[in-house]
């Protein structure tokens, strides 16, 4: 199974706009326990970890951010400026955002509540050395 994936989502638009809804049903890719935003500031990085057993699914729904992916084999940059994708992150992927534009904001549903750092496997280094 892929460590991380694009999902794409349908979008709905007329005259009056655009809706994109994400249903959070059997067809969602895990059962969402919590949901939260990212903003960084200018030049700042988000994320720079990988799960244990957290799934996570990453929605950019203003502006644009680069994310950078590794599943143990490599680095892949993936730009994320639609919001109807996502990206699925699963456990055992390493993750970091960056070069946010302005006003740019993601949208995080993650599988399970949080319960502090604990979860987390922090250093790159370490964590492409389990590999």
């Amino acid at each position: 199974m892929q460590k991380y994936e694009i999902i794409e989502y349908p979008s709905f638009s007329d005259e009056r706009g655009e809706t994109i809804p994400f249903e959070l049903d059997e067809d969602f890719p895990f059962e969402v326990k919590r949901v939260y935003l990212v903003t960084a500031k200018e030049k700042k990085s988000r994320g720079g970890h990988a799960h244990k057993f957290e799934q996570e699914l990453f929605v950019c729904v203003s502006g644009s951010v680069r994310a950078l992916v590794n599943d143990g084999t490599e680095d892949k940059e993936i730009l994320l400026d639609k919001k109807k994708e996502g990206l699925l992150i699963r456990p055992g992927c390493w993750h970091e955002f960056h070069d946010f534009s302005e006003g740019a904001v993601l949208l995080a549903f993650s599988s399970t509540h949080y319960t502090g750092r604990g979860g987390y496997i922090e250093n790159k280094s370490q964590f492409l050395d389990q590999r």
